[in-house]
């Protein structure tokens, strides 16, 4: 089991998530979806394809960019579609 915690909130739990590049994706279904907003920011990956990403909000607190997914991957990268991974300080621990 897989969790990514941030501000004492655990924010996705899966016993499903495909590491990929040393990241946890976990799948849409595990993730609480209510900590969540979506950030008009993005990024490429040669193989994976765009990235969106979320900010993270827990209570008052904000944490910028800290969550992505692929929702249109490339070919290469089509396991991961709609999963979310974390950095920016949130823990992810098994």
């Amino acid at each position: 089991m897989a969790k990514a915690i941030w501000n004492d909130q655990v924010l996705a739990e899966s016993s499903n998530p495909i590491v990929v590049e040393g990241n946890y994706y976990f799948p849409p279904e595990d993730v609480r979806k209510e900590y969540l907003v979506a950030s008009d920011y993005r990024t490429t990956c040669p193989w994976k394809g765009e990235a969106y990403y979320y900010d993270v909000v827990v209570g008052q607190d904000r944490n910028e960019k800290a969550a992505w997914y692929y929702p249109h991957p490339k070919e290469k990268a089509v396991q991961i579609t709609n999963h979310v991974a974390f950095w920016r300080g949130v823990k992810v621990e098994e």
